[in-house]
Protein backbone atom coordinates (compact mmCIF):
# COMPACT_ATOMS: atom_id res chain seq x y z
CA UNK A 1 0.00 0.00 0.00
CA UNK A 2 1.51 3.74 -0.98
CA UNK A 3 1.10 6.81 0.45
CA UNK A 4 0.19 9.82 -2.32
CA UNK A 5 -0.27 13.21 -1.71
CA UNK A 6 -2.31 14.82 -4.05
CA UNK A 7 -2.23 18.95 -4.93
CA UNK A 8 -4.80 20.33 -6.41
CA UNK A 9 -5.02 24.25 -7.27
CA UNK A 10 -7.75 26.50 -7.67
CA UNK A 11 -8.55 26.19 -11.43
CA UNK A 12 -8.97 22.38 -10.19
CA UNK A 13 -11.58 23.18 -7.58
CA UNK A 14 -13.17 26.04 -9.46
CA UNK A 15 -16.77 25.48 -8.92
CA UNK A 16 -18.58 22.43 -7.61
CA UNK A 17 -18.70 20.07 -10.46
CA UNK A 18 -14.99 20.08 -10.48
CA UNK A 19 -15.11 19.76 -6.86
CA UNK A 20 -16.97 16.29 -7.45
CA UNK A 21 -14.71 15.53 -10.49
CA UNK A 22 -11.59 15.97 -7.95
CA UNK A 23 -13.36 13.62 -5.31
CA UNK A 24 -13.65 10.61 -7.89
CA UNK A 25 -10.00 10.83 -9.10
CA UNK A 26 -9.16 10.85 -5.32
CA UNK A 27 -11.60 8.21 -4.49
CA UNK A 28 -9.74 6.29 -7.68
CA UNK A 29 -6.68 6.63 -6.48
CA UNK A 30 -7.46 4.90 -2.61
CA UNK A 31 -9.59 2.21 -4.80
CA UNK A 32 -6.04 1.02 -6.21
CA UNK A 33 -5.07 0.45 -2.32
CA UNK A 34 -3.57 3.50 -1.89
CA UNK A 35 -3.87 6.03 1.21
CA UNK A 36 -4.55 9.38 0.21
CA UNK A 37 -3.69 13.05 1.62
CA UNK A 38 -5.26 15.58 -0.26
CA UNK A 39 -3.98 19.61 -0.25
CA UNK A 40 -6.39 22.36 -1.98
CA UNK A 41 -5.74 25.65 -2.59
CA UNK A 42 -8.95 28.31 -2.75
CA UNK A 43 -11.60 27.92 -5.74
CA UNK A 44 -10.19 30.15 -8.75
CA UNK A 45 -10.95 34.11 -7.73
CA UNK A 46 -11.98 33.62 -4.14
CA UNK A 47 -8.48 35.13 -2.75
CA UNK A 48 -8.71 38.09 -5.26
CA UNK A 49 -12.25 38.53 -4.26
CA UNK A 50 -11.32 38.22 -0.12
CA UNK A 51 -8.56 40.95 -0.89
CA UNK A 52 -11.20 43.27 -2.53
CA UNK A 53 -13.70 42.74 -0.03
CA UNK A 54 -10.31 43.91 2.58
CA UNK A 55 -9.87 46.92 0.56
CA UNK A 56 -13.11 47.95 0.50
CA UNK A 57 -12.98 47.97 4.25
CA UNK A 58 -9.88 49.44 5.09
CA UNK A 59 -7.48 51.16 3.16
CA UNK A 60 -4.74 49.29 4.95
CA UNK A 61 -5.55 46.39 6.73
CA UNK A 62 -3.26 44.64 9.26
CA UNK A 63 -0.97 41.53 7.84
CA UNK A 64 -2.38 39.58 10.61
CA UNK A 65 -5.85 39.62 9.51
CA UNK A 66 -5.21 39.45 6.28
CA UNK A 67 -3.68 36.17 7.15
CA UNK A 68 -7.42 35.32 9.44
CA UNK A 69 -9.31 36.24 6.31
CA UNK A 70 -7.48 34.65 3.39
CA UNK A 71 -6.98 31.69 4.87
CA UNK A 72 -10.49 30.94 5.06
CA UNK A 73 -10.59 30.48 1.10
CA UNK A 74 -8.87 27.45 1.50
CA UNK A 75 -10.97 26.10 4.03
CA UNK A 76 -13.73 26.30 2.02
CA UNK A 77 -12.76 23.99 -0.73
CA UNK A 78 -11.38 21.68 1.81
CA UNK A 79 -14.95 20.99 3.61
CA UNK A 80 -16.61 20.76 0.07
CA UNK A 81 -13.86 18.61 -0.92
CA UNK A 82 -14.86 16.70 2.02
CA UNK A 83 -18.63 16.84 1.83
CA UNK A 84 -18.34 15.50 -1.85
CA UNK A 85 -16.12 12.58 -0.95
CA UNK A 86 -18.17 11.51 1.72
CA UNK A 87 -21.32 11.80 -0.87
CA UNK A 88 -19.54 9.61 -3.03
CA UNK A 89 -19.72 7.04 -0.28
CA UNK A 90 -16.27 7.24 1.19
CA UNK A 91 -14.80 8.80 4.31
CA UNK A 92 -12.44 12.01 4.14
CA UNK A 93 -12.02 14.34 7.22
CA UNK A 94 -10.89 17.86 6.35
CA UNK A 95 -7.64 19.74 8.00
CA UNK A 96 -6.85 23.18 8.00
CA UNK A 97 -2.89 24.07 8.40
CA UNK A 98 -3.08 24.55 12.10
CA UNK A 99 -4.90 20.83 12.19
CA UNK A 100 -2.75 19.15 10.17
CA UNK A 101 0.29 20.52 12.56
CA UNK A 102 1.76 23.15 10.37
CA UNK A 103 3.87 25.26 12.40
CA UNK A 104 5.44 28.50 10.80
CA UNK A 105 7.47 31.73 11.70
CA UNK A 106 5.53 34.45 13.08
CA UNK A 107 5.93 36.80 9.71
CA UNK A 108 2.64 37.10 8.41
CA UNK A 109 1.39 36.89 4.58
CA UNK A 110 4.74 35.05 3.90
CA UNK A 111 5.46 32.65 7.22
CA UNK A 112 7.89 29.93 6.46
CA UNK A 113 7.06 26.34 7.62
CA UNK A 114 9.39 25.30 10.57
CA UNK A 115 7.52 22.24 11.69
CA UNK A 116 5.33 19.97 10.80
CA UNK A 117 3.86 17.57 13.20
CA UNK A 118 1.84 14.66 10.71
CA UNK A 119 0.12 13.08 14.30
CA UNK A 120 -3.05 13.74 13.47
CA UNK A 121 -2.92 13.49 9.70
CA UNK A 122 -1.26 9.86 10.65
CA UNK A 123 -4.62 8.95 12.91
CA UNK A 124 -6.93 9.86 10.26
CA UNK A 125 -5.29 7.62 7.65
CA UNK A 126 -5.21 4.62 9.64
CA UNK A 127 -8.80 5.34 10.51
CA UNK A 128 -9.63 4.54 7.19
CA UNK A 129 -9.92 8.11 5.53
CA UNK A 130 -8.91 10.44 3.07
CA UNK A 131 -7.54 13.25 4.66
CA UNK A 132 -8.19 16.72 3.07
CA UNK A 133 -5.54 19.68 3.89
CA UNK A 134 -5.93 23.15 3.52
CA UNK A 135 -2.61 24.62 1.23
CA UNK A 136 -1.00 27.87 1.68
CA UNK A 137 -1.87 28.56 5.42
CA UNK A 138 -0.59 27.54 9.06
CA UNK A 139 -0.15 28.47 12.59
CA UNK A 140 2.79 30.04 14.32
CA UNK A 141 4.28 29.53 17.46
CA UNK A 142 1.80 31.86 19.12
CA UNK A 143 -1.26 30.61 17.97
CA UNK A 144 -1.63 32.79 14.80
CA UNK A 145 -2.77 31.88 12.00
CA UNK A 146 0.20 32.48 9.50
CA UNK A 147 -0.48 32.08 5.08
CA UNK A 148 2.50 31.56 2.88
CA UNK A 149 2.58 33.48 0.09
CA UNK A 150 2.34 32.85 -3.46
CA UNK A 151 2.57 29.03 -4.40
CA UNK A 152 2.07 28.11 -0.93
CA UNK A 153 -0.43 25.05 -1.71
CA UNK A 154 2.43 23.13 -3.93
CA UNK A 155 4.47 24.23 -0.53
CA UNK A 156 2.39 22.52 1.69
CA UNK A 157 1.62 20.02 -0.15
CA UNK A 158 5.84 19.36 -0.66
CA UNK A 159 6.27 19.67 3.08
CA UNK A 160 2.96 17.31 3.92
CA UNK A 161 4.60 14.51 1.64
CA UNK A 162 7.94 15.15 3.48
CA UNK A 163 6.46 14.68 6.77
CA UNK A 164 4.36 11.23 6.40
CA UNK A 165 7.08 9.73 4.62
CA UNK A 166 4.85 9.84 0.64
CA UNK A 167 5.69 7.28 -1.67
CA UNK A 168 4.42 10.35 -4.31
CA UNK A 169 3.48 13.32 -3.99
CA UNK A 170 1.44 14.73 -7.31
CA UNK A 171 0.96 18.65 -8.12
CA UNK A 172 -2.15 18.79 -10.08
CA UNK A 173 -2.67 21.65 -12.32
CA UNK A 174 -4.18 22.90 -14.79
CA UNK A 175 -1.00 22.57 -17.69
CA UNK A 176 -0.06 18.72 -18.49
CA UNK A 177 3.34 19.06 -17.23
CA UNK A 178 6.34 21.26 -17.55
CA UNK A 179 7.46 22.61 -21.15
CA UNK A 180 10.70 23.44 -22.65
CA UNK A 181 8.76 27.21 -22.84
CA UNK A 182 5.41 27.84 -22.11
CA UNK A 183 2.81 26.53 -24.98
CA UNK A 184 1.25 29.92 -25.25
CA UNK A 185 4.48 31.87 -26.08
CA UNK A 186 6.12 28.81 -28.41
CA UNK A 187 3.46 26.47 -30.28
CA UNK A 188 6.27 23.91 -30.93
CA UNK A 189 7.46 23.76 -27.15
CA UNK A 190 7.37 20.18 -25.85
CA UNK A 191 6.42 18.63 -22.26
CA UNK A 192 9.67 17.12 -20.52
CA UNK A 193 9.03 13.85 -19.50
CA UNK A 194 11.52 14.60 -16.38
CA UNK A 195 13.69 17.40 -15.04
CA UNK A 196 16.03 17.77 -11.81
CA UNK A 197 15.71 20.36 -9.11
CA UNK A 198 18.28 22.30 -9.95
CA UNK A 199 16.72 23.07 -13.49
CA UNK A 200 13.39 23.13 -12.00
CA UNK A 201 14.60 26.13 -9.88
CA UNK A 202 16.58 28.03 -12.41
CA UNK A 203 13.19 27.72 -14.78
CA UNK A 204 10.71 28.44 -11.80
CA UNK A 205 13.08 31.80 -10.67
CA UNK A 206 13.65 32.71 -14.65
CA UNK A 207 9.86 33.32 -14.74
CA UNK A 208 7.95 29.29 -15.22
CA UNK A 209 4.66 29.89 -13.30
CA UNK A 210 4.69 25.75 -13.35
CA UNK A 211 6.28 25.81 -9.74
CA UNK A 212 7.10 27.79 -7.37
CA UNK A 213 10.98 28.40 -5.97
CA UNK A 214 10.64 27.99 -2.75
CA UNK A 215 8.59 24.46 -3.28
CA UNK A 216 11.04 23.09 -5.23
CA UNK A 217 13.89 24.39 -2.76
CA UNK A 218 11.95 22.28 0.00
CA UNK A 219 11.47 19.27 -2.56
CA UNK A 220 15.27 19.52 -3.11
CA UNK A 221 16.46 19.39 0.64
CA UNK A 222 13.99 16.58 1.78
CA UNK A 223 14.22 14.62 -1.66
CA UNK A 224 10.50 14.93 -2.26
CA UNK A 225 9.95 13.21 -5.87
CA UNK A 226 7.14 15.06 -7.06
CA UNK A 227 5.21 15.17 -10.63
CA UNK A 228 3.37 17.62 -11.84
CA UNK A 229 0.45 17.13 -14.21
CA UNK A 230 -2.89 18.06 -15.17
CA UNK A 231 -6.08 17.77 -13.04
CA UNK A 232 -7.94 17.33 -16.54
CA UNK A 233 -7.06 14.56 -18.03
CA UNK A 234 -4.58 11.46 -17.12
CA UNK A 235 -2.09 11.77 -19.42
CA UNK A 236 2.07 11.09 -17.22
CA UNK A 237 3.00 14.71 -16.37
CA UNK A 238 6.39 15.77 -15.52
CA UNK A 239 8.81 13.74 -12.79
CA UNK A 240 10.73 16.40 -10.81
CA UNK A 241 13.71 14.50 -9.58
CA UNK A 242 17.08 14.45 -8.20
CA UNK A 243 19.37 14.82 -11.10
CA UNK A 244 20.95 11.29 -12.91
CA UNK A 245 24.18 10.97 -15.58
CA UNK A 246 21.93 10.57 -18.47
CA UNK A 247 20.03 13.85 -18.20
CA UNK A 248 23.47 15.68 -18.91
CA UNK A 249 23.09 14.94 -22.36
CA UNK A 250 20.29 16.89 -23.06
CA UNK A 251 22.69 20.51 -22.96
CA UNK A 252 19.54 22.83 -22.94
CA UNK A 253 16.49 21.51 -21.31
CA UNK A 254 14.15 24.62 -21.34
CA UNK A 255 13.59 28.47 -22.12
CA UNK A 256 12.23 30.87 -19.83
CA UNK A 257 10.42 33.99 -20.14
CA UNK A 258 9.67 36.62 -17.62
CA UNK A 259 8.00 39.81 -18.94
CA UNK A 260 7.02 43.35 -16.27
CA UNK A 261 11.04 43.71 -15.56
CA UNK A 262 12.92 46.92 -14.76
CA UNK A 263 15.94 47.96 -15.04
CA UNK A 264 18.00 50.76 -12.81
CA UNK A 265 21.54 51.96 -13.19
CA UNK A 266 23.34 54.16 -10.79
CA UNK A 267 25.67 56.71 -12.45
CA UNK A 268 29.07 57.62 -11.36
CA UNK A 269 29.26 55.31 -8.12
CA UNK A 270 32.90 56.47 -6.52
CA UNK A 271 34.99 53.20 -7.25
CA UNK A 272 35.75 52.20 -3.55
CA UNK A 273 34.66 50.06 -0.75
CA UNK A 274 31.96 49.22 0.81
CA UNK A 275 29.71 52.00 -1.80
CA UNK A 276 27.68 48.63 -3.50
CA UNK A 277 26.91 47.44 0.40
CA UNK A 278 25.27 51.24 1.32
CA UNK A 279 23.88 50.70 -2.15
CA UNK A 280 22.33 47.00 -1.68
CA UNK A 281 21.65 47.37 1.60
CA UNK A 282 19.43 50.28 1.16
CA UNK A 283 17.32 48.59 -1.39
CA UNK A 284 17.29 45.18 1.02
CA UNK A 285 15.71 46.81 3.96
CA UNK A 286 13.32 48.25 1.73
CA UNK A 287 12.54 44.79 0.81
CA UNK A 288 13.46 45.33 -2.46
CA UNK A 289 14.18 41.23 -4.42
CA UNK A 290 17.03 42.76 -6.89
CA UNK A 291 17.34 40.25 -9.84
CA UNK A 292 20.76 40.77 -12.32
CA UNK A 293 23.50 42.93 -10.77
CA UNK A 294 26.36 44.19 -13.45
CA UNK A 295 28.83 46.47 -12.48
CA UNK A 296 30.84 48.43 -15.84
CA UNK A 297 34.82 48.38 -15.97
CA UNK A 298 35.68 51.62 -13.62
CA UNK A 299 36.66 54.44 -15.21
CA UNK A 300 38.68 57.55 -13.94
CA UNK A 301 37.47 56.39 -10.05
CA UNK A 302 34.08 55.78 -11.00
CA UNK A 303 31.45 52.88 -12.53
CA UNK A 304 27.63 52.38 -13.37
CA UNK A 305 25.73 49.75 -11.42
CA UNK A 306 22.81 48.41 -13.06
CA UNK A 307 20.78 45.88 -11.26
CA UNK A 308 16.70 44.46 -12.69
CA UNK A 309 13.75 43.39 -10.41
CA UNK A 310 10.28 43.47 -11.02
CA UNK A 311 8.50 46.64 -12.69
CA UNK A 312 5.99 46.31 -9.66
CA UNK A 313 9.08 47.43 -6.93
CA UNK A 314 10.23 50.68 -8.74
CA UNK A 315 8.07 52.62 -6.39
CA UNK A 316 10.16 50.79 -3.39
CA UNK A 317 13.55 51.53 -5.27
CA UNK A 318 12.87 55.21 -5.84
CA UNK A 319 12.40 56.11 -2.00
CA UNK A 320 15.26 54.17 -0.85
CA UNK A 321 17.64 55.23 -3.42
CA UNK A 322 17.56 59.03 -3.47
CA UNK A 323 19.10 59.61 0.13
CA UNK A 324 21.71 57.23 -0.30
CA UNK A 325 22.54 57.89 -4.11
CA UNK A 326 23.85 61.16 -2.23
CA UNK A 327 25.48 59.35 0.98
CA UNK A 328 27.57 57.24 -1.84
CA UNK A 329 28.48 60.59 -3.87
CA UNK A 330 26.92 59.13 -6.98
CA UNK A 331 25.62 61.58 -9.66
CA UNK A 332 22.12 60.15 -9.67
CA UNK A 333 19.91 57.05 -11.34
CA UNK A 334 18.13 56.07 -13.95
CA UNK A 335 14.96 53.48 -14.17
CA UNK A 336 13.86 52.16 -17.44
CA UNK A 337 10.64 49.70 -17.69
CA UNK A 338 9.41 48.09 -20.86
CA UNK A 339 12.31 45.36 -20.28
CA UNK A 340 12.18 41.07 -20.11
CA UNK A 341 14.12 38.11 -19.42
CA UNK A 342 15.12 35.25 -21.41
CA UNK A 343 16.74 32.43 -19.72
CA UNK A 344 18.27 28.87 -20.99
CA UNK A 345 18.43 26.47 -18.72
CA UNK A 346 20.25 22.94 -18.45
CA UNK A 347 22.37 21.01 -16.53
CA UNK A 348 24.14 19.70 -19.49
CA UNK A 349 25.68 23.12 -19.77
CA UNK A 350 28.23 22.77 -17.49
CA UNK A 351 29.71 19.81 -19.64
CA UNK A 352 28.77 21.95 -22.94
CA UNK A 353 31.08 24.38 -24.80
CA UNK A 354 29.53 27.16 -27.05
CA UNK A 355 26.28 27.31 -25.00
CA UNK A 356 26.06 30.85 -25.11
CA UNK A 357 27.33 31.58 -28.42
CA UNK A 358 24.43 29.51 -29.84
CA UNK A 359 21.87 31.65 -27.61
CA UNK A 360 23.40 35.45 -28.54
CA UNK A 361 23.66 33.89 -32.70
CA UNK A 362 20.03 33.31 -32.51
CA UNK A 363 19.23 36.66 -31.45
CA UNK A 364 21.46 38.32 -33.33
CA UNK A 365 19.90 36.94 -36.34
CA UNK A 366 16.54 38.27 -35.02
CA UNK A 367 18.14 41.54 -34.64
CA UNK A 368 17.38 41.19 -31.05
CA UNK A 369 19.57 43.24 -29.16
CA UNK A 370 20.97 42.46 -25.43
CA UNK A 371 20.78 44.76 -23.18
CA UNK A 372 22.40 43.10 -19.75
CA UNK A 373 23.81 39.01 -19.47
CA UNK A 374 24.02 36.97 -16.11
CA UNK A 375 25.14 33.62 -15.98
CA UNK A 376 25.44 30.44 -13.12
CA UNK A 377 26.78 27.16 -13.43
CA UNK A 378 23.42 25.84 -15.65
CA UNK A 379 21.65 29.40 -16.83
CA UNK A 380 22.38 31.59 -19.05
CA UNK A 381 20.11 34.85 -18.86
CA UNK A 382 19.59 37.95 -21.33
CA UNK A 383 17.71 41.21 -20.40
CA UNK A 384 15.93 42.31 -23.85
CA UNK A 385 13.04 44.44 -24.97
CA UNK A 386 9.74 43.29 -23.67
CA UNK A 387 7.99 43.74 -27.00
CA UNK A 388 10.33 41.45 -28.67
CA UNK A 389 10.63 38.66 -26.02
CA UNK A 390 7.92 36.19 -27.87
CA UNK A 391 10.25 36.47 -31.14
CA UNK A 392 13.46 35.85 -29.04
CA UNK A 393 11.39 32.84 -26.95
CA UNK A 394 10.71 31.45 -30.80
CA UNK A 395 14.00 31.73 -31.96
CA UNK A 396 16.24 30.74 -28.95
CA UNK A 397 13.65 27.35 -28.86
CA UNK A 398 14.42 26.45 -32.50
CA UNK A 399 17.72 27.38 -32.10
CA UNK A 400 18.55 24.95 -29.36
CA UNK A 401 16.04 22.28 -31.37
CA UNK A 402 14.06 22.02 -28.00
CA UNK A 403 10.82 21.30 -29.72
CA UNK A 404 12.40 17.60 -30.33
CA UNK A 405 13.31 16.71 -27.07
CA UNK A 406 9.98 15.92 -25.59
Amino acid sequence: MALIVQKYGGTSVGNPERIRKVAQRVIETQRLGNKVVVVVSAMSGVTDGLIKLAKEVSSAPSEREMDVLLATGEQTTIALTAMAINALGHKAVSLTGAQAGIVTSEVHTRAKISTISPERVNEALEAGNIVVIAGFQGESVDGSITTLGRGGSDLTAIAIAAAVKADLCQIFTDVDGVYTCDPRVVPSACKLPEISYDEMLEMASSGAKVMQSRSVEFAKKFSVTFEVRSSFNNNPGTIVKEETDSMESVVVRGVSIEKNQAKVTITHVPDRPGAAAAIFRALADANVIIDMIVQNVSAEGSTDISFTLSKDELGKVESALEPIVNAVSATGFKAQDGIAKLSIVGIGMRSHSGVAAKLFEALSLGGINIQMISTSEIKTAVIIAEDRIVEAANLVHEAFRLGTQG
